[in-house]
């Protein structure tokens, strides 16, 4: 017999990311399986927790800008060109 492979690319490869993310539904890059294991970004060799979309190879990423919303009700964003490094956050990293 021979294995079966993994359901989802997220569980064979755990600490892996794709190349780019989108937290929007909507986005054909929205990956949420990624997006529950947790992902961090560091931009410029700072850590940034407002990005709602990335992507290494190209490096850039869109930040939301505070609380304003288009017509729509989607964050408005704003994009930045820089160094892009994701990283899986670790479960027992977060403040409580």
């Amino acid at each position: 017999m021979t294995d079966a492979p993994p359901e989802t690319p997220s569980e064979a490869l755990p600490d892996t990311l794709p190349d780019r993310i989108c937290a929007d539904p909507k986005s054909p890059f929205y990956d949420a399986a990624a997006l529950d294991r947790g992902v961090g970004i560091r931009f410029n060799g700072a850590e940034k927790t407002n990005v709602q979309e990335y992507c290494v190879s190209e490096g850039w990423i869109r930040v939301s800008v505070g609380t304003t919303v288009d017509r729509k009700g989607n964050p408005m964003t704003l994009k930045l060109k820089g160094k892009v490094e994701a990283f899986v956050e670790p479960k027992n990293g977060k403040a409580e």
